[in-house]
């Protein structure tokens, strides 16, 4: 019989570990334990209660140990967002292997070097996700398919220690192949408990999955349901009317998305004009969110809590805007989450002066390990305390960015954007998210990425590829350019789109603008 808990009863596991035992995959055998019978996943199929998902779990686990799979060994996932998915992350865990998410809209190419790389010994799946593939995967990993794998006793999760590692993160890929980011057991606790904290999860709440696993955001929403005992409600439409309508059939209550995602949602006059009565928390990160949507956001749920947030793969979340302080401050990312801190700093790492650009570096237990299988970057990357306080452990290392943000008088800060992507057009450096943010203020593009191509006389000329809203106009956004922004700023080229390309995570494709997205698109 499930326990009921309120906004100020936390589940017990939401302030880490129990004693002895940093396996991930206890959270849902704890939830299991106190919810039982009430739903884990909801989709349109029905839902899966706790009690299944951890017997199915229990069963994944065992069929990998029957399959040669030992403590550490890398399992890859390669399956649709659900209760298949979530069984086969935490059924890995209570093995005591490594969890590998990929996401299921990658093609052979880039699933080959995600297994291969990560030396993935097997690939749980399914025949409907293989049968979708081009041609079949060469690897050797083996290969199991999820509805072959029986019933079989559940037995408790392998005891693991916090510094383990319990996944592996594949980034997007943007720039080239993926690099794996390994992630502890330690990093999933901290970072689902400081979410459930500052968000104030209840176990009552309904949290929308439209994000894939493979992606560290949509994962967490899977790993704070569990913990909280809450219901994960998974929809997998890419069709913005029907996800609104599978939102409000079940009643969601916390709806995390990516910008170009909420630009979809937007387009949905029943999202904004029938607004969903159940929703109390909405969550923003893997990009700015454009200042008219924050604005369209705040009209349609004024009760309605909105987060906006910052993170990297490499430390999972760093900053955190309370909603108190979003119609104040709607392009700032706040400060930093509970439990981190972040650092401004210059090139010579000292600290930056209030409203001085530097990079954003982050210290807390949410910092991951490092690149599986690449030290050199992982060297870069992670670095040793440069501002060592009193204190501090031995060998701490902490997050370099390559983000550029700064930090006003009163503590919040702002992105600027990328130290490597940085524009220099006519001896100025330009921010890509600073030129985007005017292009949105025109009123007449509903989706926009910025990028810049080189040119003998400027150094570099920016160049934008644009959504235009249903009354927008081309003519109109050049002439508010001209008046708006300064001439070594001005796009020298302006795409008209009918859609915008995306990466697996959602985000948009930072080289959208370029010709081969265009013959892509």
């Amino acid at each position: 019989m499930r326990t009921s808990r309120t906004a100020g009863d936390p589940h017990p596991l939401s302030a880490g570990p129990p004693s002895g035992d940093a396996n991930i995959a206890c959270t849902l055998w704890a939830a299991a334990d106190v919810a039982g019978e009430r739903p884990a996943i909801a989709e349109r199929a029905g839902t899966t209660a706790y009690a299944a998902l951890r017997a199915r779990a229990s069963a994944v686990a065992a069929a990998l140990r029957e399959a040669g799979v030992r403590r550490d060994d890398r399992v890859a996932t390669l399956l649709e967002r659900g209760p298949d998915a979530a069984a086969a992350f935490f059924g890995t865990a209570a093995a005591g292997a490594i969890a590998v998410n990929v996401n299921e809209t990658l093609r052979p190419r880039q699933v080959e070097h995600i297994l291969g790389h990560a030396e993935a010994r097997v690939l749980l799946t399914s025949r409907d996700v293989l049968a979708r593939q081009p041609r079949p995967f060469q690897s050797a990993a083996v290969v199991l398919d999820v509805a072959d794998i029986p019933a079989a006793p559940e037995a408790a999760p392998l005891p693991r220690v916090g510094s383990d590692v319990a996944q592996i993160i594949y980034t997007s890929g943007s720039t080239g192949l993926p690099k794996g980011v390994a992630v502890s057991h330690a990093n999933l606790w901290a970072g689902a408990g400081a979410v459930i904290r500052y968000l104030g999860l209840t176990g009552e709440d309904r949290i929308a999955s439209l994000l894939p696993f493979s992606f560290d955001y949509g994962f967490n929403q899977l790993l704070c349901a569990t913990t909280m005992g809450a219901t994960l409600v998974v929809e997998r439409s890419p069709v913005p009317p029907q996800i609104v309508a599978a939102l409000r059939a079940q009643q969601v209550t916390v709806l995390p998305a990516v910008p170009p995602l909420w630009l979809q949602l937007l387009t949905v006059e029943a999202f904004q004009e029938n607004p969903l009565p159940s929703l109390r928390i909405l969550t923003n990160t893997g990009g700015r969110m454009p200042r008219h949507a924050v604005d369209a956001l705040r009209r349609a749920y004024p009760r309605a809590q909105l987060f906006l947030m910052y993170g990297l793969t490499e430390a999972f979340r760093s900053t955190y805007l309370p909603p108190e302080e979003v119609d104040r401050r709607p392009d700032s990312i706040g400060r930093a989450i509970p439990g981190a801190e972040i650092l401004v700093l210059r090139e010579d790492l000292t600290p930056c002066a209030p409203g001085e650009a530097g990079e954003l570096v982050h210290r807390g237990p949410t910092v991951a390990l490092g690149f599986w299988r690449d030290p050199e970057t992982t060297a870069r990357v992670y670095r040793p305390h440069p501002l060592r306080p009193a204190g501090a452990p031995d060998g701490e290392r902490v997050v370099f960015s390559g983000d550029l943000v700064r930090r006003d008088e009163d503590g919040f800060l702002y992105h600027l954007g990328r130290r490597d992507k940085l524009i220099k057009s006519l001896g100025y450096r330009v921010s890509p998210d600073e030129v985007a943010s005017v292009l949105y203020a025109s009123g007449e593009v509903v989706e926009c990425v910025v990028g810049a191509e080189p040119d003998d006389e400027r150094g570099e000329r920016i160049v934008a590829a644009v959504v235009l809203g249903e009354r927008g106009s081309l003519e109109r956004l050049q002439q508010y350019c001209l008046a708006e922004l300064p001439r070594y700023m001005q796009p020298a080229r302006i795409d008209v789109r009918p859609a915008l390309p995306r990466l697996s995570s959602g985000k948009h494709d930072p080289s959208a603008w370029s010709p081969q997205a265009h013959d892509r698109g």
